[in-house]
């Protein structure tokens, strides 16, 4: 992929799985979701909103300083991941020379909607609606909380977002223009309007069942996705002798826009990523992918078909987390690399409990993580013990 080593030295995160690593392992080893019902629109919908302990975190940055309480609940949650994410590599007593890429899908979808609200009952707005909506808000209020002095990019790429941040970053520590890099996504999407939209698609899920959000269940009859809200960030640094894992493989890749969705029925956006990320590697020696499945029937079978055509009759362990945490737009492809490194440090596999069981491996050494959003813009990562 390029010269140097790019590690990943830590991370941090708030999501319905919680803030602290060993907290969201135990979530991951219990075979229980995290959603709940809540009431946006007229009828209560299925969502997975912050953990107490995560809720807790964002709270208190809130409250800390007067200009926080103008900031939407997206640029929080960055703060919060990216905080956690430098106490866990220890940056904050290293310099402050370094990036930082965090984007989002929908941005400050919160304030956006307070505002457009109070503009159509009164048709005057706050001078504080364009700045506290502008997409940079995310990566500018990040690099103020942390007083860095390289560059803080914000950026939309859907729900590939995160990844297309790491890959983002990646290019950068390759490029030589700086050594470390803070890169992620942050989603704040349990709105209204948000949620009304997801509706119009006919994709979110009014399951009653033990897993109403059934993420690669290629049998399911009906869309199930749910949404979810969270942030993460992840410290990547070059060549670094403490890494928990090393990025080896970026890809990504685009269709030609025939639809809303603009994902083919072989979602051949994901194969062109899939297949840039694998240069220079054996397909065989992928452990395991974690695939984006929103846990809608055309997508989760679309990304399936993807992975055949890309591993044919070898494919590695599968799985993913949205039938746990719900789906965070731009947000999920990082909690996706998250569980990525959580499997690796622990050498433990999550199955997907209502799926049928697949054969352990002694050792997880590697594993890809797969995203994909509207616009057909998919990305892939590989990362490697």
């Amino acid at each position: 992929m390029n010269a140097k080593k790019i590690g990943i030295t830590g991370w941090g995160s708030v999501s319905a799985l919680g803030s602290d690593k060993n907290e969201i392992w135990e979530s991951y080893l219990n075979h229980q979701h995290y959603f709940k019902k809540q009431t946006f629109l007229q009828t209560a919908d299925w969502c997975a909103p912050l953990s107490s302990s995560a809720k807790e975190i964002v709270d208190a940055i809130h409250n800390e300083k007067h200009a926080y309480k103008n900031l939407d609940p997206s640029v929080i949650f960055a703060i919060a991941a990216s905080r956690l994410a430098i106490k866990d590599s220890n940056w904050e007593n290293v310099d402050k020379e370094f990036g930082i890429n965090i984007g989002s899908s929908r941005g400050a979808t919160t304030l956006f909607e307070k505002y457009h609200s109070d503009f159509i009952e009164s048709k005057e707005t706050s001078p504080l609606c364009s700045p506290a909506t502008t997409l940079g808000n995310i990566a500018s209020w990040v690099a103020t909380d942390l007083e860095t002095n390289g560059p803080a990019i914000s950026h939309s790429i859907t729900c590939s977002t995160a990844l297309h941040a790491i890959i983002n970053a990646v290019v950068w520590i390759s490029s030589g223009h700086t050594n470390r890099f803070l890169a992620g996504g942050s989603e704040a999407p349990l709105t209204p309007f948000t949620l009304a939209q997801m509706k119009a698609l006919k994709i979110y899920s009014s399951a009653t069942d033990d897993y109403p959000c059934k993420a690669m269940d290629l049998q399911k009859q009906k869309s199930s996705m749910i949404l979810g809200e969270g942030a993460t960030s992840f410290n990547l640094e070059a060549s670094p002798t403490n890494a928990i894992a090393y990025i080896t493989g970026i890809g990504y890749g685009v269709e030609v826009i025939k639809n809303g969705a603009s994902l083919s029925a072989d979602a051949l956006c994901m194969q062109k990523s899939m297949r840039k990320a694998l240069n220079n590697h054996n397909p065989n020696s992928i452990d395991v992918v974690i695939m984006h499945s929103p846990g809608t029937v055309l997508g989760d079978l679309a990304e399936m078909q993807a992975i055949e055509a890309i591993f044919d009759n070898n494919l590695p362990l599968l799985t993913c987390n949205k039938w746990k945490l719900g789906h965070t737009f731009g947000t999920s492809g990082a909690l996706s690399l998250e569980m990525a490194l959580l499997m690796i440090q622990h050498n433990h596999f999550i199955n997907p409990p209502y799926l049928k069981t697949q054969s352990p491996i002694k050792e997880i050494k590697k594993i890809m993580i797969n995203a994909v959003g509207f616009g057909g813009n998919a990305a892939s990562i590989i990362v490697e013990k």
